[in-house]
């Protein structure tokens, strides 16, 4: 069973002011790349634990993909059969923020 992405206000923003960020130099480039992390989320629904469990939190359900420099931060909930995107952090960024 696939299971249902859910987007949160943090990772939206992150993703629109990411893209902005990169649109300044090239747009074209900008909507490739922020294509690209639609599409390794999108991979989730039918692999939701393909990626690691979080370092910072060491819990199954916090996981995240690597596109680095960039952390896709997700949340599994599969009672729900439902993923969080709850951040995509740039690791210069320093600690990861995560929603309340």
């Amino acid at each position: 069973m696939a299971f249902r992405i859910v987007w949160s206000e943090a990772a939206l923003a992150d993703l629109r002011d990411l893209v902005r960020y990169i649109a300044r130099d090239d747009r074209k480039v900008a909507k490739c790349f922020g294509d690209l992390i639609v599409t390794k989320v999108q991979s989730l629904r039918n692999f939701p634990r393909i990626g690691r469990i979080v370092p910072e939190y060491r819990e199954d359900c916090l996981r995240e993909l690597i596109m680095a420099p960039y952390r896709i931060v997700y949340e599994i909930d599969d009672e729900a059969a439902t993923l969080a995107i709850l951040r995509i952090w740039h690791g210069a960024r320093g600690n990861l923020e995560l929603p309340t």
